[in-house]
């Protein structure tokens, strides 16, 4: 399973990998925090890898084509691209209702964290920019010298399998981002030799023993894809279906070992052991200490979305219950910000200040959210919306695939070509939507709460057409073009043209 991950970002980043590096290469663009923010969620979901995008982000500020302020809202964005790995998992629960409404809002739980984070926390560092003073602060403050890489202790495991299958070379994305024009008709794939140098010995034309050096090229390793004369497109759509059709075996086998496992007294057990708070006066402290875990388990396997991805399943089959997925959750946002950290410690001199305080900003900027979303229950907005999310998904479930769609694509491309018109035409077309939705979202609260305080009109939306507050309609729309699809395509494959 966590191979296929593995594999699964390789594919993404032979799809889309040079287009990031294309997007990242305009510096213009860059410099709108709207536009940086929506860069940064796509070029993750392109590359399926936050800390390949980071990367490129310190790559770029190293090189001076981007400013620190410039490349923390692309921080933000790629925090929350990087939620779309587990959100995808989820959707292979889809088959039985109820697991597929736990294990949606434990992926989601994610989603709506990092969103509510950025719509408070980038309008806050566009007008005071405390994460840059913050950082800046505190990485002129103390004397660091280079230290050792973070630890690899989970791609220890899967390395040796992964890298028979296909090896990236990662450097061609960022020198693509960084503007050299000869990287764009380099591959991705790795097709690399070294030099070995070796003494033969001439006995027969002279007296004795004498020796000559010369050298020769030899092959350092080998995967699948070393000398197969593909695009690198087509390549990353092989090993894309292979690894989603991995993903899905291994998804479907671990639910039903767990299932088979997880039943009567034992079931019980390890649902109590997990979700039972500490006894009263420390029950506030369970929370915390699953932040830790979720810190502490991330920093290990280097990878939220394999943490996260790999827990979605429990949530669905109802061992984790969503108040406990959501501590574990903001402890694995900041504990795959520690191994960037580790990773910026070991960059070289010229660059190490920059990028130390890059990987600081993303890991204040996921404290911040922490502070903001968790230590006062009722802020807890995303285990609510996620709930909802769940509900609504589990009775219509291709409602899952639209929110996938709309979220971490549609809505940021959107976003970006407004942005990139001019902050005239994001003000004008965005401020009204977002001020409907704000209203929306008001309305929504008092009606729940507090509903004597609204006129007899807004007490309920009965007021609105059925297709504007239910998805009942649209429904019978998604299944009536779904079944139209279906027939055609099985009339023109069996159906004889009449003579």
């Amino acid at each position: 399973f966590v191979c296929s991950l593995d594999v699964l970002g390789s594919a993404f980043q032979l799809v889309g990998g040079k287009m990031a590096g294309k997007i990242f290469h305009d510096g213009s663009v860059l410099n709108n925090p709207v536009a940086g923010l929506m860069i940064g969620v796509l070029v993750t979901v392109l590359v399926q890898s936050s800390s390949t995008s980071t990367s490129i982000v310190v790559s770029l500020v190293s090189s001076s084509l981007l400013t620190v302020k410039a490349a923390i809202p692309i921080i933000m964005g790629a925090n929350i691209g990087t939620s779309v790995t587990n959100t995808i998992v989820a959707l292979m629960q889809a088959g039985d209702r109820n697991e597929f409404r736990r294990a949606f809002a434990g992926a989601t739980v994610h989603d709506f964290f990092n969103w509510l984070s950025v719509l408070v926390l980038l309008p806050m560092e566009v007008i005071t920019g405390y994460l840059y003073h913050l950082t800046n602060a505190i990485v002129k403050t103390f004397n660091i010298k280079s230290g050792e890489n973070a630890p690899d202790l989970l791609k220890v495991i899967t390395n040796p399998f992964t890298k028979l299958i296909v090896q990236l070379d990662k450097k061609v994305i960022n020198e693509i981002a960084t503007g050299n024009e000869a990287a764009q008709n380099r591959s991705l794939i790795k097709t690399w030799c070294k030099t070995l140098k070796y003494v033969v010995s001439i006995r027969k034309l002279f007296k004795g023993n004498r020796w000559r050096s010369a050298a020769a090229l030899v092959p350092t390793g080998k995967h699948a894809f070393v000398n197969v004369s593909l695009s690198d497109l087509s390549i990353g759509l092989i090993l894309l279906a292979l690894s989603l059709l991995v993903l899905c075996t291994c998804l479907i086998l671990i639910v039903r070992v767990l299932n088979s496992m997880l039943k009567g007294q034992i079931a019980a057990v390890i649902k109590k052991t997990i979700n039972t708070d500490f006894p009263f006066p420390f029950a506030w402290l369970t929370g915390y200490l699953a932040i830790l875990v979720g810190a502490g388990i991330t920093f290990l396997v280097q990878s939220s979305s394999v943490f996260t991805s790999v827990i979605t399943p429990l949530v669905g089959i109802g061992v984790i219950s969503l108040e406990r997925v959501y501590p574990l959750t903001l402890g694995s946002n900041i504990g795959t910000t520690t191994t960037a950290i580790l990773a910026a410690l070991a960059s070289p001199g010229s660059t190490l200040e920059d990028s130390l305080q890059i990987a600081l900003c993303h890991f204040f900027f996921n404290l911040s959210g922490v502070l903001l979303w968790y230590p006062v229950p009722v802020t807890r907005l995303p285990i609510r919306f996620a709930r909802g999310l769940g509900n609504i998904t589990a009775t219509y479930r291709w409602f899952a695939v639209f929110y996938l769609i709309i979220c971490f694509f549609l809505a940021p491309v959107t976003v970006l070509g407004l942005s990139l018109a001019g902050w005239t035409v994001l003000v004008g077309v965005g401020g009204p939507i977002l001020f409907l939705l704000l209203v929306i979202l008001v309305i929504c609260v008092l009606q729940a709460r507090c509903p004597q305080v609204l006129p007899d009109t807004l007490k309920t939306w009965d007021f609105l057409p059925l297709w504007m507050r239910s998805l009942k309609p649209w429904d019978g729309l998604v299944s009536l073009l779904i079944c139209g699809c279906c027939r055609s395509n099985w009339s023109q494959i069996y159906e004889k043209p009449v003579l």
